[in-house]
């Protein structure tokens, strides 16, 4: 395996939760044809795009290691990006979101395995190693991009997601795979998009982090930058498309809107061209807009409101008291005052309790398998937070190790049992543990009782954050591995991939039997990039003629038979006029 060593080095260094998506670049994977199709798609790409890409484009491939003749092979690419201050990693398909953000916030990109395949140069319902690689490796080299880009990940990775974008990501990665795979047939592509139909026909409310990504299409996938009647193109959606990159232009066709957080509230459809793109002014203008949108997440507004919506999810969120205190659970209730403070919450199910995002020891999902509770605020008479006091000043208020301790809250809560335990960071109190311990709030409601076990309540007075997944994702993970669906390999013609192979050979040393080669050409005439490759190769010699002619009407008759091919064809015969004009 090419480079192995060093790609196991990178996947070492990842965080452990992460490492199980990030798999090893097998080179020879990539057939002869691949090559050809990279060869082919990046020729287009850059002649299309040279006055309509924002400039950088063209600088940043060369910058990130992204050749134009053959496909990148990731430690090219992490050679060049070490200089940036970015590391890539590849990866089998989609991952969920949140995880892709990780790696985003931790400046590495993750580049998709597959080439797409020769049928479906200009669109693929799969991530493949030209969107991932061409489309969102260049901008790196713009330093305002390149810190908008981490940045998003990390706001991204605090997004609270819900059990109904789960069901969309496994819906959409499963079409995806069944339309690449040879193997389906039409049947299985109905069965996979109703499938997805029947989920996205549900229409329910858009979380932070489906709102979230709809401002990454808009913006990582699909903007443009500039002036609204003068503007290029940045985005890797638009960047990575034959076809999207060249329609985005007409006006007609397309709307351009100035970019704001509005955008949020425009969904998307990653099976057509969309019907409008927004036009951003510059790098620094896209970080406003993001920071705009984070001001109003949960992660940065906290308080009770916070803790609803990780309810409302349903999935596995963080609060995070003033104390630094990080509970991680999926959020059951929340119970406030008459301000609308919270005064106690609740998780259901595994619970995690962490401190800076490192698990407390003995304080994982072990401990509170099934669920946690603990009251939040001041204590009467206390004027700071029950974390700020030191052991002596705990005594003075009769907070005493392995005494019977009772704690009044100014919420009415009350906490009362055999102190046992303290838990202390950095001169905090974190965690409190009571032996025989009964917890109730003003009206009697007994929230905790002593046939329960243990009881170890977290400090803090106030909810400051709330977000999306766990604190120490290591210990507490989510996401384990990527879904076990995996589209075959196609059934490969070692015959054809040969003569492809000796095609580009010939091409790059200048030289062959091309009248042998054009030969071996005939006897696959629906291979119309095999004999692009090939015209593109032949020298303008007087004795090859004849040679180009036939090759030529090939391609012609093959228009006639597939007409389907027809736009592919004409956009082959144009680079080869090009190609010829330049030469005389």
């Amino acid at each position: 395996m090419q480079g192995g060593i060093q790609q196991r080095d990178i996947v070492a260094s990842l965080p452990a939760h992460l490492q199980p998506f990030v798999k090893l670049q097998d080179y020879n994977r990539y057939t002869p044809r691949d090559h050809a199709v990279w060869r082919f798609i990046m020729l287009q790409l850059t002649r299309q795009l040279r006055d309509t890409a924002h400039p950088v484009y063209l600088e940043g491939l060369a910058r990130t290691g992204i050749a134009l003749d053959h496909i990148p092979s990731i430690d090219e690419m992490n050679a060049a990006l070490a200089a940036l201050g970015w590391r890539a990693v590849v990866v089998d398909g989609f991952i969920p979101p949140a995880i892709f953000m990780e790696f985003q916030a931790l400046k590495v990109l993750v580049i998709a395995l597959d080439m797409r395949s020769v049928d479906h140069i200009f669109y693929t319902p799969a991530p493949d190693i030209v969107h991932e690689s061409a489309g969102h490796a260049p901008f790196i080299v713009d330093v305002d991009y390149a810190e908008f880009l981490q940045r998003f990940g990390e706001v991204g990775m605090k997004a609270i997601s819900t059990r109904y974008d789960f069901e969309v990501y496994e819906a959409v990665r499963q079409l995806s795979i069944v339309k690449e795979c040879p193997a389906s047939s039409e049947g299985d592509i109905r069965a996979a998009q109703q499938a997805l139909e029947t989920v996205l026909a549900r229409e329910e409310e858009p979380s932070e982090a489906a709102l979230l990504t709809r401002l990454h299409w808009w913006t990582v996938e699909y903007g443009l930058v500039g002036e609204m009647d003068d503007y290029r193109i940045f985005g890797a959606g638009l960047l990575s498309s034959l076809g999207e990159s060249r329609h985005c232009l007409d006006d007609g066709r397309v709307a351009k809107l100035p970019l704001t957080v509005n955008a949020v509230t425009f969904p998307y459809d990653i099976t057509s061209e969309q019907p409008q793109l927004f036009v951003t002014k510059s790098c620094r203008h896209l970080s406003q807009v993001l920071e705009e949108f984070a001001a109003g997440m949960c992660f940065r507004r906290g308080g009770a409101a916070s803790l609803r919506q990780a309810i409302a999810a349903g999935t596995v969120c963080t609060a995070q008291f003033d104390s630094g205190m990080q509970v991680s659970g999926r959020m059951e209730e929340v119970i406030c005052d008459a301000m609308g403070n919270p005064t106690y919450l609740r998780t259901t199910g595994p619970t995690q309790l962490a401190w800076r995002d490192r698990e407390i020891y003995g304080q994982g999902v072990e401990a509170h398998p099934q669920g946690f509770g603990s009251p939040v605020g001041l204590l009467k008479d206390f004027s700071r937070c029950l974390s700020d006091y030191t052991i002596d000043e705990l005594k003075a208020h009769a907070i005493a190790l392995g005494e019977r301790v009772r704690l009044e809250f100014l919420s009415g809560i009350t906490v009362q049992g055999r102190l046992c335990h303290i838990v202390r960071q950095e001169h905090r109190n974190l965690i409190l543990s009571f032996e025989d311990c009964t917890v109730t709030d003003l009206n009697g409601r007994v929230l905790f009782d002593p046939g329960w076990g243990c009881y170890d309540m977290a400090v803090g007075a106030r909810v400051e954050s709330v977000f999306g997944g766990t604190a120490d994702r290591d210990r507490y993970r989510l996401y384990e591995a990527p879904s076990g669906h995996s589209a075959p390999p196609a059934v490969r013609d070692d015959t054809l991939m040969a003569l492809y192979g000796r095609v580009a050979e010939a091409a790059q040393q200048g030289s062959g039997d091309w009248p042998a080669l054009a030969e071996a050409c005939g006897a696959y005439p629906e291979e119309w990039l095999l004999h692009y490759e090939l015209l593109a190769a032949l020298p303008s010699q007087p004795q090859l003629v004849a040679t180009r002619s036939a090759l030529e009407q090939a391609l012609v008759a093959l228009i006639e038979r597939r007409p389907d091919l027809a736009e592919l064809i004409g956009l082959a015969r144009a680079a080869l006029a090009e190609a010829g004009s330049q030469s005389a």
